[in-house]
């Protein structure tokens, strides 16, 4: 069972029958999420394999995993925000632990977004699973 946070938003999404709706939830959750310095905003953090401009910067406090990130893309920065909502508080171990695929399946994002921003969505899961791999 994921994070009740991360509950949260799947009971929204099946409240939700239209995917108009659901997407338009997805951007308002991505309106809502803090902002990213530009101080931020450079190569390093910056998540290859997107077609929008993405950037993630995860921390580790006490032995919880954190980060911060935004896009230049409305839907982007929502399904950023929906990451953290799974991923965020978490341990590291619990981080690992997670099957991201199987709890984001759980939306039906896979079946309803274009392959290019699933494989974005990807490429932020693995950079997320990278940083957790570092901090055991």
């Amino acid at each position: 069972m994921a994070r009740e946070e991360f509950e949260e938003i799947v009971e929204a999404f099946e409240f939700l029958d239209d995917w108009e709706d659901r997407y338009r939830h997805v951007i308002e959750m991505g309106k809502a999420f803090p902002p990213l310095d530009d101080a931020f905003k450079v190569p390093a953090t910056k998540v290859e394999g997107c077609a929008s401009q993405v950037w993630l910067v995860p921390t580790i406090e006490d032995g919880k995993f954190e980060f911060q990130g935004a896009s230049d893309a409305m839907i982007v920065q929502g399904l950023i925000a929906i990451l953290h909502e799974l991923f965020a508080g978490l341990t590291v171990k619990e981080v690992l632990a997670t099957d991201a695929h199987a709890e984001l399946a759980r939306l039906g994002l896979d079946e309803h977004l274009s392959s290019q921003r699933s494989n974005g969505l990807r490429a932020m899961v693995q950079r997320i699973m990278e940083t957790a791999e570092r901090a055991v």
